[in-house]
């Protein structure tokens, strides 16, 4: 499976405000669990406003555990 275009465009977008210095990590809340998540964001401005995107939040457990990898690491 390919990587759809709008997930590139996103990945875009993080790496221009890593670039830029303008990415944070702050809490939040989870709106389908209510868990306490601490979500990487993008910082821009409107007017006078900050605005947060968010793009995920970070592993709560090892991430290693939590993801098959997209690879074979074997090499087969």
């Amino acid at each position: 499976m390919s990587i759809p275009d709008f997930v590139k465009a996103n990945f875009e977008t993080l790496l221009c405000a890593a670039a830029a210095g303008d990415l944070a990590l702050v809490q939040g809340t989870d709106a389908r669990t209510g868990e306490t998540r601490f979500i990487l964001c993008a910082v821009g401005r409107d007017g006078g406003q900050v605005v947060l995107t968010p793009f995920g939040h970070l592993a709560d457990a090892d991430p290693y555990e939590l993801y098959d990898p997209p690879f074979d690491p074997g090499g087969g």
